[in-house]
């Protein structure tokens, strides 16, 4: 075999996952035309042969040198001049069946390798199988598909990292059309914080805030109860012992059990809870406290001062958060009625909920169009049927009008609300492990970071990596600084595509993922060309270096072209800015 052109060299040395080869001096060229096709001999991250009888084993090139990597005596009878490569070996292939990774019989001294050519790459690739996507092309030859297993893909979860401008959002559109072109029942949820992709899937139904055509609602009364007094009072859990966040609570409650008749069905009053998602009035709930903190009663006793005593004028409007008006009380040391109320508990709430009600920017919220209450023509059936109902496979949830202080409580009430309809319908025909989802999550380090111990969104998504696949949800996150996100949700990802990344703590978490054979793989993540990727884990046969193609019509976070927009003089004009300026102080487009 040692006559055959795909003949490299031999082995000198093994060791448990490492061989060392060296590479023969009668090979006529470095560069071997092969079938027509040329190969350059020791490029790291190829792969290489060592045919056994009827077992071949593989490998991939770590590294090359023109000494061995050993210094001992033994090595000196070998030539200096000679070229040595070092192999980590990665799987092998008995006979006519398929390539597996993992090695279980090990070559020995003075076995040949031979190069790979685009024949055995299709051995270690094979064709598409049922349930199987195209992600790209193998850097070693662009006639090679590499194929993703969409099962362990979505339900094992994936990531998708990679530095700025090293075609993050690109790849993320090639996996999503991928997915949605070839599963006519596929459906998709991308939370885009930047309003990015819509441009990309003009196909997908994309939920806009203050869009006409399909505005994004979140009801607030979707939050639970802790989530929904951190939003409105800036409450934490801890204060649980607090009289008034009791009362809080107490008080949501009875406003939710009002409103049991709804939509999608009559709840028993005695199942609701505050952390029911039940509509309710944010603006009854500050009008009721208002109402106490500024009552004046007949009497001077707490528990007597109740609605039977109030010495009122006026009810007020809570729709238009016009307080309830009383006969004016005298002062406290006065014996005359009307007296002072002794209802106290709501003081530091009130005021803080009747700014969030009166600040437009939270009207997504407060204000969710045809959700508002139990008498609105819809109910959250209505809206899980437009987000992963509709005939439309991808739903973007457009964030970007979405304020980035309350990003988190969004994307984590988003979450929480997919996850809770697919644990509760898991057996229904149409949802749940029957018609399983994937919710994507683009710049995911700004809402998932590992250092923000009080994130809702951080919560809820990791719930999602660790039990959405029993009940059909898959997850994806898509970063540049997958240092920074939640080391629960990256141990549970199981696979990892990664494009060129430069930072050395964001090439660990990679690293850490892949088998430790293959470091030498990841190790060519900071010089990756823009559009190629590393992708390791359990959707993909074997480690590999991928180019994925460019799609068109593209995403909007693109660079601008700075030169061809610099050649072009701006004259001045005193007009301009104003639209930007209102558009700063109305936050919204």
């Amino acid at each position: 075999m040692k006559t055959e052109i795909t003949y490299l060299g031999h082995i000198i040395r093994v060791d448990s996952g490492t061989v060392e080869v060296e590479v023969s001096n009668d090979i006529p060229s470095a560069a071997p035309i092969i079938n027509g096709r040329l190969y350059k001999i020791g490029q790291i991250g190829t792969f290489i042969k060592i045919p056994i009888g009827n077992i071949t084993i593989y490998g991939i090139v770590s590294s090359v040198s023109n000494t061995p990597n050993k210094s001992d005596e033994a090595f000196l009878k070998y030539n200096f001049g000679s070229r040595f490569l070092t192999i980590q070996l990665v799987g092998e292939k008995i006979g006519d069946d398929d390539f597996e990774k993992g090695i279980g019989t090990y070559p020995t001294i003075n076995d040949e390798v031979h190069i790979v050519i685009e024949k055995d790459l299709f051995d270690i690739y094979g064709k598409k199988d049922a349930g199987a996507i195209e992600i790209g092309k193998h850097s070693s030859s662009e006639n090679l598909s590499v194929y993703a297993d969409l099962h362990k893909l979505v339900l094992r979860h994936c990531a998708i990292l990679g530095s700025t401008g090293s075609g993050k959002s690109n790849t993320t559109v090639c996996i999503l059309k991928a997915i949605l072109d070839g599963y006519q029942g596929s459906r998709v949820i991308l939370v885009d914080p930047h309003g990015e992709y819509s441009s990309a899937f003009p196909d997908a139904k994309v939920f806009k805030i203050n869009e006409d055509a399909n505005p994004l609602f979140i009801p607030f009364w979707l939050m639970s109860f802790d989530e929904l007094a951190y939003f409105l009072v800036g409450a934490k859990p801890t204060d649980d012992q607090k009289p008034d966040y009791r009362l809080f609570r107490e008080l949501v409650t009875n406003l939710k059990k009002e409103n049991c008749a709804l939509k999608a069905g009559v709840v028993n009053p005695d199942f609701v809870t505050a952390d029911s998602p039940i509509p309710f009035s944010a603006r009854k709930l500050w009008h009721e406290m208002n109402w106490w903190l500024n009552a004046s009663f007949t009497t001077t006793k707490k528990d007597e001062q109740t609605r039977e005593n109030a010495v009122i004028e006026n009810e007020g409007d809570c729709e238009s958060l016009v307080g309830a008006k009383f006969t004016s009380h005298l002062s406290t040391a006065s014996n005359v009625s009307p007296y002072k109320t002794q209802h106290n508990d709501f003081y530091s709430y009130e005021k803080k909920i009747l700014s969030r009600l009166k600040d437009s920017r939270y009207d997504f919220l407060f204000n969710p169009g045809e959700f508002k209450d139990a008498t609105s023509p819809k109910d959250l059936h209505n809206l899980l049927n437009e987000w992963i109902g509709s005939e439309k496979k991808l739903a973007i949830l457009d964030l970007s009008g979405v304020p980035f202080e309350v990003l988190d409580i969004t994307v984590g009430l988003i979450t929480r609300f997919i996850y809770d309809s697919m644990f509760w319908g898991r057996d229904e025909t149409y949802t749940g492990k029957n018609r399983p989802l994937l919710l994507a999550y683009e710049e995911a380090h700004n809402y998932l970071n590992k250092n923000d111990n009080n994130s809702y969104s951080k919560i809820a998504v990791e719930k999602v990596f660790k039990e959405g696949r029993k009940f059909g949800l898959g997850a994806l996150v898509i970063s540049q600084r997958p240092s920074e996100i939640s080391e629960t949700i990256l141990a549970q990802v199981g696979t990892f595509i990664a494009l060129r990344l430069t930072n050395s703590g964001d090439q660990s978490i990679v690293k850490s993922s892949a088998p430790d054979n293959l470091n030498s793989l990841i190790d060519l993540l900071p010089s990756l060309r823009t559009g190629e990727a590393i992708i390791v884990g359990e959707a993909i046969k074997i480690p590999s270096r991928v180019r994925l193609k460019l799609n068109v019509p593209r995403t909007t976070s693109e660079d601008p072209k700075l030169v061809e927009k610099w050649q072009v003089a701006h004259p001045e004009n005193t007009e301009n800015y104003k639209v930007v300026v209102t558009r700063i102080r109305q936050q919204k487009f």
